[in-house]
C-alpha cells in the first residue's frame, strides 16, 4: 500500500487540504473575514470588455458587507468569528469583490496596510486577475508579503483559449502565465482558481486545465464546479440549452483523476464551491458541501488514489 506523503495523519485525507497547511504554518485553525472594498474589473467597467465573465454576478461578495468601510467590514467579520471560535480566533483578510488589485497604488496600499494591521488579522489573501499585475503592483504586493502572511488568488478557471473567450474573460491563457510567472518570481504565495463543468468542456480538457495547473506549479489550487447563478448571461445560456451541466459523480470523478496529477505538495485550498444558495439556479446538488466532499473522499478511497500519485516531475517546465 502506497501512502500519500499528505494529510492522511492531520486530516485522514487523500489530498493536502488547507485545514492541514494552515496548522502546520499557524499552528492552530484558521478563519477567513470576507471583505468587499468596490473594486470594480476591466471586463466590467469597458477597458477590457462589458458584463464580466458570463458567470459572473459582480464579484461573488454577496455575503460581505459592501458599503462599510474596510475598518468597519473587518470589525463586522471578528465579531462573528469571534463569536462563533473564541476572542482569539485569527483569520486572513479577504479581498474577495471583483479585480483587488485594480485601483491607483496609494488606495492599494492603504487598504493592504489597513488589513494587515487590523486586530486578529494573520494573513492577507487578495483575489485578483492575472493581467491586472503591473510592475508597481507587484512591488507593493513583495512589500506587503514582508509584512504579512499574503496569498494572491488568480482565476485561471481553464488552460483554453476558446473556452476563455466563450467566458468572457478578456485575455487568454498566455497573458495569464505572464502575470502568474510575475508573483511567481516575486516569491509571493499564489493560488490558482479551476472552475470544472465550463461550457463545451470535456472531461479531458478539465484534466488538461489541472495537468497545466502542475506544471505552473502553484502554492495552492482552488478546484470548483461552475455554479449558474441568477441574473447572469450563463443563465440565459443554461435555460436556452446552450450547455448541459456535470452530475455530481461526473464532478467527483473528475476531481479524482485532477488530484492524481496535481504536485502532492499543492494545497487544495477548495474542492467544491461555496455558491450563494438564494441565488443558485444550477447544479442543486452542489449546495450540498458535505454530501460532495464525502464523495470525494469515497471515490478516493475506492480508486486507492491520492493527490500526486500520478504526478511526473518531468512535467514541469518553464518554473
Amino acid at each position: 500500500m502506497h501512502h500519500s506523503p499528505f494529510g492522511f495523519s492531520a486530516d485522514n485525507k487523500r489530498y493536502h487540504t488547507l485545514n492541514y497547511y494552515n496548522k502546520t504554518v499557524f499552528g492552530r485553525k484558521i478563519y477567513k473575514a470576507v471583505i468587499d472594498c468596490g473594486f470594480t474589473c476591466p471586463n466590467i467597467d469597458g477597458s477590457k470588455g462589458t458584463g464580466g465573465c458570463i458567470f459572473c454576478d459582480g464579484g461573488s461578495g454577496y455575503f460581505t458587507n459592501s458599503g462599510l468601510d474596510i475598518n468597519a467590514q473587518l470589525e463586522r467579520e471578528r465579531e462573528r468569528i469571534c463569536a462563533k471560535y473564541g476572542k482569539d480566533a485569527e483569520f486572513i483578510a479577504y479581498f474577495q469583490a471583483n479585480t483587488n488589485t485594480y485601483a491607483p497604488i496609494s488606495v492599494l496600499n492603504e487598504l493592504y496596510s489597513k488589513a494587515a494591521d487590523f486586530p486578529n488579522v494573520c494573513g492577507i489573501s487578495v483575489g485578483t486577475r492575472a493581467d491586472c499585475l503591473s510592475d508597481e503592483v507587484v512591488e507593493l504586493l513583495k512589500e506587503v508579503n514582508s509584512r504579512t502572511s499574503l496569498t494572491v488568488e488568480l482565476g485561471m478557471q481553464s488552460c483554453h483559449d476558446n473556452t476563455l473567450l466563450l467566458i468572457n474573460r478578456c485575455y487568454d491563457h498566455k497573458e495569464f502565465c505572464k502575470g502568474y510567472m510575475k508573483l511567481k518570481k516575486a516569491g509571493i504565495r499564489t493560488c490558482l482558481h479551476i472552475i470544472n463543468g465550463l461550457p463545451r468542456e470535456t472531461s479531458e480538457m478539465m484534466l488538461e486545465t489541472a495537468k497545466e495547473a502542475a506544471r505552473l506549479s502553484p502554492d495552492a489550487v482552488k478546484l470548483q464546479m461552475l455554479h449558474v447563478i441568477r441574473g447572469t448571461k450563463l443563465e440565459k445560456m443554461y435555460q436556452n440549452g446552450e450547455f448541459t451541466l456535470l452530475e455530481r459523480d461526473e464532478y467527483i470523478d473528475i476531481i479524482a483523476r485532477q488530484l492524481e496529477v496535481l504536485p502532492p505538495e499543492i494545497v487544495i485550498e477548495r474542492i467544491t464551491g461555496d455558491g450563494d444558495k438564494s441565488k443558485l439556479v444550477a447544479p442543486m446538488w452542489s449546495a450540498d458541501k458535505i454530501a460532495v466532499l464525502g464523495g470525494i473522499d469515497k471515490r478516493l478511497a475506492e480508486l486507492d488514489t491520492w493527490q500526486g500519485k500520478k504526478y511526473k516531475k518531468s512535467n514541469r517546465q518553464g518554473t
